[in-house]
């Protein structure tokens, strides 16, 4: 990959897809409308996505995952898949396949990539170099929400507090075109010199479906100008995922390495 390390670039997919627990089910007319949003303050946008917000029981979409290195002669690398996510009995699984890779202006070719994350380990499995990669993110009897996880590493807008997010950022509202209202909702997240972010990030933007009530894409720029883009596209939210999209088996012959990410605050490490 990138200079976007591996728990980097999954914190945000996670991220994109958390914002779905907050939007979803959100009524409030600066959230549903398509007109012009300049009348709600970012404020009140923050404040409703966070009153909203409610259990996301699963949720499956297509998935691109655009990663561009600027510094690096505008290196590009996009990958296609799908995402799933289910929560039950308190515990979540998350799972991303990766289908296609297509590098700068190179043809889009098959690539498969798998992530999969129990509450627990976090699983890696490269089908191209035969590896799979095992990280342990949380102690076996205390497992974790994928969505939790990410929050303690990623500023997901309607699960953070308000408070912390503006002491983290200076936070604005991308302004519409006169007579061309936009179908979204866009926020602008820049880092403070001293948030807690300051070290990773410099950047982040959030784009949230008016009509729809869910997110469209996250973009998120690290402090060494590396680019990270998701979009999700047909999502289908709260409906019967397929039986055993969660279950996976290592294939033979695939080296395996195992570690342990787990840091005195609970905080997994790069």
């Amino acid at each position: 990959m990138s200079k976007i390390t591996i728990s980097k670039a999954f914190l945000i997919l996670l991220a994109t897809v958390g914002i779905c627990r907050a939007g979803e089910c959100t009524k409030d007319v600066c959230l549903q409308s398509r007109e012009k949003v300049q009348a709600c303050p970012v404020e009140q946008i923050l404040k409703q996505l966070k009153k909203e917000t409610k259990e996301l029981n699963s949720y499956h979409g297509r998935i691109e995952h655009l990663s561009r290195q600027p510094e690096l002669f505008d290196s590009k690398t996009l990958r296609k898949g799908d995402l799933y996510y289910e929560k039950s009995n308190g515990k979540s699984k998350l799972r991303i396949n990766f289908e296609t890779l297509k590098q700068d202006d190179e043809k889009e070719q098959k690539y498969r990539e798998e992530y999969i994350f129990d509450g627990i380990w976090l699983t890696q499995i490269d089908y191209q170099i035969k590896q799979a990669n095992r990280y342990q993110l949380a102690e076996p009897n205390e497992p974790v929400d994928a969505f939790d996880l990410a929050a303690k590493n990623f500023p997901i807008i309607g699960f953070a507090r308000i408070e912390d997010l503006n002491k983290d950022f200076e936070i604005k509202l991308f302004e519409e075109k006169e007579n061309e209202p936009s179908q979204f909702i866009r926020l602008h997240l820049k880092v403070k010199p001293d948030s807690a972010y300051k070290d990773d990030y410099t950047s982040f933007e959030f784009w949230i479906d008016k009509k729809l009530n869910l997110p469209a894409q996250i973009v998120a720029v690290t402090t060494e100008e590396d680019i990270s883009q998701v979009k999700l596209l047909k999502p289908q939210v709260n409906k019967k995922l397929k039986e055993g999209v969660f279950d996976f088996k290592i294939p033979k012959g695939f080296a395996v390495s195992q570690k342990t990410q787990i840091n005195s605050r609970g905080k997994q490490g790069d």
